[in-house]
């Protein structure tokens, strides 16, 4: 079982949960006191507790050969769940919950954790007795997302549930983390009383300016001052502690006394912590941070920051900040991992909730996604991120937040990730960005590379439907930035159609087609009515209007028109109104530039293109002999404890469990081992050194010998050339022209497995000409439509066209086995041959490094 982890429970609460220990002893005795006559008798079937507590103590001798999980509230021991195999992958069932925590979701929680661990372990089914009268323990198994089949005999019940997880199961988990998580976080974004600890009555100091934002922005429940050396700040009377009954502390203390701080917090039930202070693991101090974050958890207390700048809530009127301005209110949630960035979006845009999670000891972009989701005065999320703290949870719940509202992501630090000694073909190009961005696009996450780009997409996303598609009118008084938004919709992958006759008006219809320029003289009234006919056209997809004051009837009245003309219209409307930024009568985003415009409308094209792939069905895993693979690493990595590249014959054969279909190789490692080999694979046969990364650099590849004459002489040609380097040689025959393609994949310990395709041979590093995607992967077709390339396997001026399903397949594969294999840290098959034939791997290179298996998805807990 893993080692103890946080979770959280149905109501918002914590507990910590880890292995059963022998010390464990009295605290399951002083469980068993606490729990009625009742819980004992359902559990144990008997009255009183004598036997409950005999078997205490047999769960923690020696002789235990169970599996057991306890769970800890508060430090105080409150369940033990646990399984004992028994025969034939079968094991007995059983849960102790402290009747005070009953309803919570505790039960449930230890019982999915319990069930995975026992199928990790080998076992197929669980079985329990329960007594009929036992309902709430009977609808929690029933409800628990695993087949359940039961038995009725003499008011007992057999329960049989089988250990096998299920796609329910998955269902049902994701639901319970996202309730447990929205829950955690409603008191803290939504208070009903809030205590400022630090309050100062320097009005410059960070603590008054916390208090005083709270008070002009009109927070409705009671605001408590903490601050033992003054009676009243700001005109509210101060405490020297926390007092009960408040839902969020926010903490503007030095960073020494903050520990002690929160232990006054957690005495007092408050829910969560806003730590504004500094000092902590951004300068070094991470046994700081360390401890704060133990408090809390112990205390049940959700942590935002520490180094953060508050929490703002404007549908509550929250504003728990010492931001210099209040923030606008507007449907925009916002969640910042910088300060500096934070006030410049602020700035810009109209928020519904506002979060700077500072140095992420908790409460991190995961959360806030899972609250966003439901927060009805939510439309669009925005994040800006410095680092993940957990990439593969935020794609789960991003991929699942995206379906229902855009999520907008500035992610800094594109840097390469450098300090691979030996670094495949794959390796190179898969760099930790690269991996950001499969893993953002997999999961529908609008990734943008500036501040200044988010404010326009969110203008946009967050005021105006989505596009069908991407057909845009173009419609404005300058033909210039007109003809230059037409180029940017070009040069974006938009469309400006031409538009049917009889659509405008006399006018309008002189005008050249689209755009329509409707020169500078045009009046208000025009261009709205023009926005207005294009708004109401089957024929386009969105309306860029552009407008360049102050010709026709000026600023002020086109604007006017401009917003009357798009009230109700079905599709984006939007402006770019010359050197003017900002929201037309709050519905019509306005941009200074028709680049600007373009590229927001881009975003949102692209966004809604991706939901209504997103319904698609998923990816369908193919055959493999994934235990066969396993064994395989396992060997290769007893043989290399530190990892390497396998042998080549093991290479294939991992290939093979996954039916990747690889040529005949017989490696050699002598002139006349070679010439033997080429007689048994066929002629004309090829020569590749074994030993060097990139082969063909060194003359480390011979094509098309003839004869096994010139096998041996290529043989010792190619030795004497390269040296101690070459370590064997591998014999294959030639195989058929076609397409040379690379596939290749890698396996990042934070972000999980990539695949890569692109143009291969020795044009791959080249030519860079690549897609990547995070596995499994569900549009093969769509990844190699990627690639400049592409022309090459349909028939490119009069070659024939290749098996590119058969390309697709093997890209599935790969991507199966790199999910299944996290010890498989770079794959290279370069080239992939693709020829009308099908699609052969004549080069594979696979790199294995020992690593912890991922967390399990299903496995719910903090990070």
């Amino acid at each position: 079982m893993p080692e103890g982890y946080d979770v959280l429970l149905r109501d918002g609460g914590m507990a910590h949960v880890r292995p059963l220990r022998p010390d464990d002893r009295d605290a399951l005795h002083e469980l068993v006191d606490r729990s009625s006559e009742r819980s004992a008798y359902l559990r144990f079937f008997t009255g009183g507790r004598s036997t409950a507590h005999t078997y205490m103590n047999r769960v923690t001798s020696p002789a235990y050969h169970g599996h057991a999980l306890v769970a800890v509230m508060r430090e105080r021991l409150v369940a033990v769940a646990e399984y004992i195999p028994i025969d034939g992958g079968r094991a007995d069932l059983a849960i102790l919950i402290d009747d005070a925590v009953h309803g919570h979701g505790l039960g449930t929680l230890l019982l999915e954790h319990v069930a995975l661990d026992a199928a990790e372990h080998g076992v197929r089914e669980l079985v329990a007795d329960v007594l009929a009268e036992n309902r709430p323990m009977l609808r929690v198994l029933r409800d628990l997302g695993l087949d359940v089949t039961q038995r009725n005999e003499g008011g007992t019940l057999h329960v049989t549930i089988s250990a096998e997880p299920t796609a329910r199961l998955r269902e049902v988990i994701e639901a319970r983390d996202h309730e447990a998580g929205r829950a955690s976080l409603a008191r803290v974004l939504t208070p009903r009383s809030v205590a400022v600890i630090g309050a100062s009555r320097d009005a410059r100091a960070v603590g008054h300016q916390v208090l005083r934002n709270l008070i002009d922005g009109g927070f409705p429940g009671p605001i408590h001052p903490v601050n033992p050396k003054a009676a009243e700040v700001a005109g509210l009377a101060c405490h020297d502690k926390v007092p009960s009954g408040v839902d969020l502390a926010v903490v503007a203390v030095p960073a020494r006394h903050v520990p002690a701080v929160a232990r006054d917090c957690a005495d007092a039930g408050v829910a969560g912590l806003v730590v504004l202070t500094s000092g902590f693991a951004e300068t070094g101090r991470r046994d700081a941070e360390a401890e704060l974050l133990k408090i809390c958890r112990t205390a049940g207390m959700r942590l935002i920051g520490p180094n953060c700048l508050g929490v703002v809530n404007t549908g509550a009127r929250l504003n728990a900040s010492f931001l210099p301005h209040r923030p606008v209110q507007g449907r925009v949630a916002l969640m910042s991992q910088s300060g500096a960035v934070a006030a410049a979006l602020l700035d810009r845009l109209e928020v519904s909730s506002f979060v700077s999670v500072g140095n992420k000891a908790d409460v991190s972009g995961n959360d806030l996604l899972e609250y966003w989701e439901d927060d009805p005065g939510t439309d669009v999320i925005a994040l800006y991120l410095e680092s993940f703290g957990n990439p593969r949870k935020f794609a789960r719940i991003a991929r699942r937040v995206a379906a229902r509202k855009p999520v907008l992501l500035v992610k800094s630090g594109r840097g390469d990730a450098g300090g691979r000694a030996v670094r495949s073909h794959t390796a190179a190009a898969a760099t930790p960005d690269v991996a950001v961005d499969a893993l953002t696009r997999a999961a529908g996450v609008i990734r943008l590379d500036s501040v200044h780009e988010l404010i326009d997409a969110a203008k946009l996303l967050a005021a105006q439907p989505l596009p069908e598609g991407p057909r845009v009118a173009v419609v404005g008084n300058s033909g210039g930035p007109q003809a230059m938004a037409a180029d940017a919709c070009e040069s974006h992958g938009l469309s400006v159609p031409e538009l049917p006759p009889g659509l405008l008006d006399a006018r309008a219809a002189a005008a050249l087609g689209n755009p329509v320029d409707l020169t500078a003289d045009a009046t208000a009234a025009e261009i709205g009515a023009a926005v207005r006919a294009l708004a109401g056209s089957s024929e386009v997809d969105a309306v860029l209007v552009v407008y360049t004051p102050p010709f026709g009837s000026g600023l002020e009245e086109t604007r006017r028109a401009i917003a009357e003309a798009a009230k109700g219209a079905p599709k984006p409307v939007l402006a770019c109104v010359a050197g003017h930024d900002g929201l037309i009568d709050g519905r019509v985003p306005s941009y200074a530039f028709p680049e600007q415009a373009v590229q927001a409308l881009a975003h949102a094209v692209r966004d809604a293109a991706w939901r209504r792939s997103a319904a698609r069905p998923a990816a369908v895993s193919v055959p493999a002999d994934a235990e066969a693979a396993r064994q395989i690493v396992r060997d290769a990595l007893k043989e290399q404890p530190d990892g390497g590249w396998l042998p080549p014959e093991a290479a294939v054969s991992l290939l093979r469990c996954y039916g990747v279909n690889v040529t005949e190789s017989i490696e050699a490692h002598s002139a006349e081992a070679a010439a033997e080999a080429a007689a048994r694979v066929g002629l004309p046969a090829v020569l590749k050194a074994v030993g060097p990364v990139h082969k063909s650099e060194v003359g480390g590849v011979r094509l098309g010998l003839q004869t096994t004459d010139e096998v041996r002489q290529a043989y010792h040609d190619m030795s004497a050339r390269i040296g101690a380097e070459m370590t064997g040689a591998l014999v294959q025959r030639l195989a058929p022209g076609g397409v040379e393609i690379i596939v290749g994949g890698v396996n990042y310990p934070a972000f999980g497995p990539l695949v890569m395709v692109g143009m291969g041979g020795v044009l791959a590093d080249l030519l860079a000409d690549r897609a990547f995607r995070v596995p499994p992967i569900a549009d093969p077709a769509a990844m190699l439509a990627e690639l400049r390339c592409a022309p090459l396997l349909h028939g490119y001026r009069g070659a024939p066209a290749v098996d590119a399903e058969a390309l697709q397949d093997q890209l599935v594969r790969v991507g199966q086995l790199l999910d299944d294999l996290p010890q498989v840290a770079e794959l290279d098959l370069n080239p992939v041959i693709v020829s009308p034939d099908g699609a052969l791997a004549v080069d594979a290179r696979i790199r294995v490094l020992s690593c912890q298996p991922p967390p399990s998805p299903l496995l719910r807990r903090l990070r």
